[in-house]
């Protein structure tokens, strides 16, 4: 098992039509590429953390269904950040209206716009570091309003926030995301 994504260099000629059709040539990897250029490529999820992921994204599809201001996207979608960074967090959830400003064209693709919440989730083969990196990118965002960093390997939950520092919490029982997603808890029980 790899203990880090296998990082290529990627000549910087690569369009992002280019990195998309790749990324779709390969679909059975999770394919990213940071502000750097730089192209990860971590294996699919094994079942135990599939499962994860899965509780995790119904937890946010319910609540983002009863809500009805945005729409929840899985581990699969592909967001293209300000830097250019192409990134696929675990969970995301963008504002209708944000999401509605996009073309139909855009949508489809890597969509240039970053998620206002997102969750990422560490495996048991993740080092905690790039996890921590990779927030902190999305946190240069100005459209993010929340992320949560899920640490089941030390049962902690890094919450992120515009212009605050990380919050860390001791194996919670749950993780409320008022106000940014109104009534949406988060239950850990599932997760961890």
């Amino acid at each position: 098992m790899l203990s880090s994504p296998l990082m290529l260099q990627m000549p910087s000629s690569m369009t992002d039509d280019q990195f998309f059709e790749f990324c779709q040539l390969n679909r059975d990897l999770r394919i990213e590429r940071n502000k750097f250029g730089e192209i990860s490529i971590m294996p699919p999820a094994g079942s135990e953390r599939g499962n994860r992921e899965f509780n995790i994204a119904v937890q946010l599809g319910i609540w983002s269904e009863k809500d009805g201001t945005g729409i929840g996207f899985s581990s699969s979608t592909g967001f293209t950040l300000s830097t250019g960074a192409k990134r696929s967090p675990d969970a995301a959830w963008i504002k209708l209206e944000r999401w509605n400003q996009l073309t139909r064209k855009q949508q489809k693709k890597f969509a240039p716009i970053c998620p206002d919440f997102v969750i990422e989730l560490r495996s048991d083969s993740d080092q905690l570091q790039p996890l921590k990196d990779k927030m902190n990118e999305y946190m240069q965002e100005p459209e993010i309003q929340l992320g949560l960093l899920i640490d089941r390997k030390n049962s902690r939950v890094y919450i992120y926030r515009p212009g605050q520092i990380e919050e860390c919490l001791e194996n919670p029982d749950t993780v409320n995301c008022d106000p940014i997603l109104p009534g949406f808890v988060l239950n850990m029980g599932k997760i961890w």
